[in-house]
């Protein structure tokens, strides 16, 4: 069983920032690829930024040079960090893994179960 959590999500005005964490657990031989996705009311999930071994960090044009993705391989933890931010990126965030699990060696996706991050004064 693997399982994704996150956490650091909350209420902060415009120009604010915030620090988003997903740690991922379980029975995981190898994760190839983390990110964080998110979904405003009325809207479909959006890819955020991500990261594969080896690459550079992907990101969506609407938050490149605002957030910052990064990945702590040793604790299977994957990082965003949320600056500027304005309330357009009022959403829920998920956390996305593409991995293989130890068991079956079977490659997967996985999420989380997102964490709500809103902005506004």
């Amino acid at each position: 069983q693997v399982q994704l959590v996150e956490s650091g999500g909350g209420l902060v005005q415009p120009g604010g920032s915030l620090r988003l964490s997903c740690a991922a657990s379980g029975s995981i031989f190898n994760i190839y690829r983390m990110g964080w996705y998110r979904q405003a009311p009325g809207n479909l999930r959006e890819l955020v930024a991500a990261v594969t071994n080896g690459g550079s960090p992907n990101y969506a044009d609407s938050v490149k040079d605002r957030f910052t993705i990064s990945r702590d391989n040793a604790k299977n933890t994957v990082y965003l960090q949320m600056n500027s931010l304005k309330p357009e990126d009022t959403a829920r965030y998920y956390c996305n893994a593409n991995l293989v699990v130890r068991d079956s060696f079977r490659l997967g996706e996985y999420w989380g179960q997102g964490t709500q991050v809103t902005v506004a004064s």
